[in-house]
């Protein structure tokens, strides 16, 4: 069962997981025997039907959506205590909530750039502190924050968004070599373009632009993703931690 269901057992919280890459997640830690809790903001209706979809095709396995406002320090935290209780175990936190407000910098407003940090960023503080200690005390589990591409080549249009995104990276090494001792993984994972409702705002040529600088030609699946985040949450990645791995195809920006 194990070779098969790696994360059979486990229990896992997803931000941002109603949708995209967060959904891509879900859907892939239930196929691999995970029990999850996933974040929502804004498609309410969304998240239920893919709560209700996966719980059909997993019967008995948990699958619970919450409203999350990770940018909010008191909303994170009644999201957090809300999924540790539906959860009868607590092994692996995503972190993937996150937003872009593309602009040159020289036209940015204040709250764009609010917007983008609070969400990317200030998230890993808020929804990943109540959960961390859980980890902590049982000596094990797993923590898997979804950086970018733009975080570590940094991209024209996306000033706080590559900010947000190095963020991350700098938040992941430097807390992987804080609890390391107590047996917790902490690893980012660098998406470039993948095909997500972001990429589909791409005008068409843009795009095609886009992936003429790719070996593939093509743009990357939330599936992709999913596959690389649910490795480093399974006992196989064990040894591996406090990395930024990028999956972008190849794509040098």
């Amino acid at each position: 069962m194990g070779a098969d269901l790696p994360l059979a057992g486990r229990g896992c919280v997803v931000t941002g997981g109603s949708r995209g890459i967060g959904a891509a997640v879900v859907r892939l830690a239930l196929a691999q025997g995970a029990d999850v809790v996933f974040g929502y903001h804004s498609d309410e209706k969304r998240a239920h039907a893919l709560a209700d979809e996966l719980r059909a095709a997993h019967p008995g396995r948990t699958c619970v959506p919450l409203y999350s406002q990770v940018a909010d320090a008191a909303e994170a935290e009644h999201f957090a205590a809300s999924a540790l209780a539906a959860l009868d175990r607590f092994d692996v936190l995503v972190n993937n909530a996150g937003v872009t407000r593309d602009t040159l910098f020289a036209r940015m407003n204040p709250q764009q750039w609010h917007d983008v940090i609070g969400t990317n960023l200030d998230s890993m503080y808020t929804v990943t502190r109540p959960l961390l200690m859980p980890l902590v005390k049982q000596r094990g589990g797993a923590i898997v924050n979804i950086a970018s591409s733009s975080g570590l080549h940094g991209i024209p249009g996306q000033t706080a968004y590559s900010a947000a995104k190095a963020g991350i990276i700098g938040f992941t090494k430097a807390l992987a070599k804080e609890v390391g001792a107590r047996g917790v993984t902490v690893n980012a994972v660098a998406p470039g373009l993948i095909e997500t409702d972001m990429t589909a705002a791409i005008p068409d040529d843009k795009a095609e632009l886009l992936k003429s600088l790719i070996p593939s030609h093509a743009f990357g699946t939330p599936e992709d993703v999913a596959h690389l985040v649910c490795f480093l949450a399974s006992d196989r990645a064990r040894y591996i931690t406090g990395q930024a791995i990028e999956i972008s195809g190849g794509l040098v920006v």
